[in-house]
């Protein structure tokens, strides 16, 4: 019996212990805080006797800091004093569960039993030291704007960009600059990296870091669907994240090239959690429920075969053969871009001619991503509100199809095609395939193409309905120097 007391008073006045120490760690938090906002200034050369120091400091802006938000540099500071209260009352409801007495059986009053050393290292682990470690880590990536040493004496304050909006701590870690080793120049000849990330992850803050909450290291959360509507939504380039990519459970060795180009992969190398589907069988177009209405039939390969190959013995005139648009450019076309929704058919027939052809995919109810690369062809996973990740003057074709039709704005539209005219090359071709707006709104998108004075080897307009009809063009960027 006094064994188990004792037991039983070394952990009360270790719980105790721990509640002084979170509540001094408190107080000193919120002085170190307060010190570093109304001390900087006196720890500067010259101290506040100094004008020039003081205007430096605070970024020449009347009222305070240049480019830095107090709003939410506050906020990351309310979320630690959050995490260190929480745990100061998890302690002492431990510490009053202690010593009380259970309900009676048969009529005798029982003790609780005290914690067993695995239990209480468990205790440690899961309620105190991974809190106290979060709010310690939390702490620690809090930035206040401090001289920049590469900013001369007139340089403003260096402060990276958001690394105080965001909550997550892997957000947070890859916003902020990574100056490089020894203060040697890097490859690219600056002296510090910054990772990429969208504007529009400001406004998705929220479902960014959830996004961004993972364990380091150890499998990626099965949340692809909540990346691509992050990619969607303007929040593009997401960040990196420092996890390992899942891979369905089931995947086997894909078909060989020869055999791969015109025939549907195996159903156990695509993850089907995200989709209506579980099989490509579910994804024919008689299937009223297959869960997507985009590039119907895209995934029936006897049918994919025809297209490009019927021309003028097609359904409208605004299908063009490709044979005849190579030709326009005999031997010219080596690699191209094809933007549209759909599994690489295009990029397949190109294939069989000679032509590397890239295919932006995105999964619009359908694994149209994982069905173009399990072909054995380029799939680059990217949407229309980002910027081609390529070289001006470096693509001898864009090929475009099923994606930009009349619901796309004007404006949208025109960065869009400003985009493709960088990439194509002086001689290269844009083929516009079937682009179907409402016939009022014709003359408005025929202006958009028109714009750039291409050359013009084909233009169709054809009727798809009463009141809808398609555009299709074969244009030549001209020569500029």
């Amino acid at each position: 019996m006094e064994g188990f007391c004792f037991a039983r008073c070394r952990f009360t006045r270790l719980v105790v212990a721990m509640q002084l120490v979170m509540g001094v760690l408190v107080i000193c938090i919120s002085m170190a805080s307060l010190h570093r906002f109304y001390t900087t200034d006196a720890l500067l050369p010259g101290g506040l006797d100094d004008p020039a120091r003081c205007a430096r400091f605070h970024g020449a802006v009347a009222g305070g800091y240049s480019g830095f938000d107090i709003r939410a540099l506050a906020d990351r500071v309310d979320e630690v004093l959050v995490q260190l209260a929480e745990l100061q009352d998890k302690l002492e409801a431990t510490a009053l569960k202690i010593g009380k007495k259970t309900k009676k059986r048969k009529g005798k009053l029982q003790q609780q039993e005290n914690m067993t050393m695995t239990e209480f290292r468990r205790f440690l682990e899961d309620e105190v030291i991974q809190p106290l470690y979060g709010a310690h880590i939390a702490l620690r990536l809090i930035r206040i704007p401090r001289p920049d040493p590469d900013g001369g004496d007139s340089g403003a304050p260096a402060v990276d960009p958001l690394v105080n909006f965001f909550a997550a701590e892997e957000t947070r870690k890859y916003v902020t600059a990574k100056r490089n080793r020894e203060g040697r120049p890097g490859a690219y000849g600056a002296n510090r990296t910054y990772g990429s990330i969208g504007h529009a992850c400001v406004v998705m803050r929220r479902e960014l870091d959830e996004y961004m909450s993972y364990d380091v290291g150890a499998l990626c959360p099965d949340d692809w669907d909540l990346g691509q509507r992050l990619m969607l939504g303007g929040c593009d380039p997401l960040p990196r994240r420092r996890c390992l990519a899942r891979a369905s459970k089931l995947f086997r060795r894909p078909l060989p090239i020869n055999e791969s180009l015109w025939a549907l992969p195996d159903d156990g190398n695509v993850r089907w959690s995200r989709y209506h589907c579980r099989g490509y069988r579910c994804l024919s177009a008689r299937n009223p429920r297959r869960g997507y209405d985009r590039c119907v039939g895209c995934f029936d390969m006897d049918r994919e075969k025809q297209r490009w190959m019927q021309g003028s013995n097609g359904s409208t005139l605004a299908d063009f053969r490709m044979e005849e648009v190579l030709a326009v450019k005999a031997g010219e076309i080596r690699v191209g871009l094809d933007v549209t929704v759909g599994t690489g058919s295009f990029a397949a027939r190109m294939r069989e001619r000679g032509v590397t052809v890239v295919t932006t995919a995105v999964n619009l109810g359908a694994p149209f991503a994982e069905t173009v690369a399990l072909r054995g062809l380029v799939a680059l996973y990217a949407g229309l509100g980002q910027r081609l990740p390529l070289f001006d003057n470096s693509m001898d074709m864009v090929h475009t199809a099923g994606v930009l039709d009349g619901w796309v704005d004007l404006q949208m539209l025109d960065f869009v095609l400003f985009d493709w005219d960088r990439v194509l090359r002086p001689g290269g071709l844009l083929w516009v395939d079937k682009f179907a707006c409402a016939r009022k709104d014709l003359d408005d998108y025929m202006y958009m193409f028109l714009q750039f004075r291409y050359k013009k080897h084909r233009w169709v307009v054809s009727f798809k309905s009463r009141d809808e009809v398609y555009l299709s063009a074969l244009l030549e960027k001209p020569p500029r120097s």
